[in-house]
């Protein structure tokens, strides 16, 4: 799995107030963080912006423009390394590249153990008709 560092110089973040329970605290102190990463104006690989770009994933933007926010822990620090973990996470999916999907076929014994079953539903659906008189 090949693997791209995020610039940290490319990324934008932001201290915000984090939402939710939290007590006087959380009114009082910016902890929640957001990022903005511009995929377009990275220094990644082409190949990797174009796999990142085409995810269908809410955090980014028309634009190109991958936004997180972090506001799971209680400090900046922590939010901060969080936020540009799952940033690198979301680059590294996308850098690995896809497994090409080879067709494959049936074994002759699973082929006949479906057949089988067919044949033991069919006996019993047969069953299910009307009753006839032996005349």
């Amino acid at each position: 799995m090949t693997r791209c560092t995020v610039n940290e110089n490319e990324v934008e973040l932001h201290a915000i107030r984090a939402q939710g329970a939290g007590g006087q605290n959380v009114n009082k102190v910016s902890s929640a963080m957001h990022l903005r990463f511009d995929v377009q104006a990275s220094s990644l690989p082409v190949e990797v912006k174009q796999r990142l770009l085409a995810l269908r994933d809410q955090r980014i933007t028309q634009d190109g423009v991958i936004i997180i926010k972090a506001q799971q822990y209680r400090t900046q620090e922590s939010n901060r390394l969080d936020a540009l973990a799952r940033l690198q996470a979301l680059v590294d999916s996308a850098a690995a590249p896809r497994q090409v999907r080879r067709a494959t076929k049936p074994t002759w014994a699973s082929r006949q153990k479906r057949l089988e079953g067919k044949a033991q539903r069919s006996g019993i659906k047969s069953l299910r008709g009307r009753v006839r008189d032996a005349d």
